[in-house]
C-alpha cells in the first residue's frame, strides 16, 4: 500500500502539542515511522516532537531487498523474506550493511545538530521554531493551506517537552 495513511508530520505535531498542553508529555514516548530514510527525517521528527524513530524499508534495502513485494508469498528472489532454502542461498546481505546504514543516519543527525548548535537530540525535541518555513508555492493546489497549527509551540514553560518519566508498572511485583 502506498499513500494510505496521513502524513506522520501532522499527527506527530498535534499529538506532541496536546500532550504538552495537558501536562502529560513527560510520561509518553512518541515514536514516529513511515518513510524515514535519512538523518534529516530524524531531525524533523524530533523538532515536531518525536522521541523515537522507526525505520523499516530503508534498512531492508540496505540488507539487499529489491522491493519485489512478494514477502508474503515466500518467493523473494533475493532471499531476504523466504524460508525456501534455494532462494535463501541468494541472500547476499550482511548485518554490517544495516549497521552502516544506521551509522550514516546517526552521523547525519550529529552533523545537523552541530550545524544548529546542539549536541543531543533531546535538546531539540518539540522546538518547532527551529524549522525553516518557506513561502508557500504559488500553485492552485497550495491555495488555502495553513501549516501554522503544525508549527505551533505550546505555551507551557514549566512542562516537559519530551519523555522523561519511565512508567512504573506494579505488574512486575505480582
Amino acid at each position: 500500500l502506498k499513500h494510505a495513511g496521513s502524513p506522520w508530520e501532522m499527527g506527530l505535531a498535534e499529538t506532541h502539542q496536546t500532550l504538552v498542553l495537558n501536562g502529560l508529555r513527560s510520561r509518553v514516548a512518541l515514536q514516529v515511522d513511515g518513510g524515514l530514510r535519512t538523518g534529516r527525517d530524524v531531525v524533523i521528527g524530533a523538532l515536531l516532537g518525536a522521541d523515537e524513530f522507526g525505520f523499516s524499508t530503508a534498512p531492508l534495502i540496505a540488507a539487499g531487498c529489491i522491493m519485489m513485494r512478494k514477502c508474503h508469498l515466500n518467493t523473494c528472489p533475493v532471499g531476504v523474506a523466504t524460508q525456501d532454502p534455494v532462494l535463501r542461498k541468494r541472500f547476499k546481505g550482511t548485518p554490517e550493511h544495516v549497521i552502516n546504514f544506521f551509522f550514516y543516519v546517526a552521523e547525519e543527525v550529529r552533523a545537523l545538530l552541530a550545524e544548529m548548535g546542539y549536541t543531543h537530540l533531546d535538546q531539540i525535541i518539540g522546538d518547532t521554531e527551529l524549522l525553516e518555513k518557506r513561502a508557500l508555492i504559488q500553485h492552485w493546489k497550495a491555495r488555502g493551506l495553513d501549516f501554522s497549527k503544525m508549527f505551533f509551540k505550546p505555551d507551557a514553560p514549566h512542562e516537559a517537552v519530551h519523555w522523561t518519566e519511565r512508567q512504573k508498572h506494579p505488574i512486575d511485583d505480582v
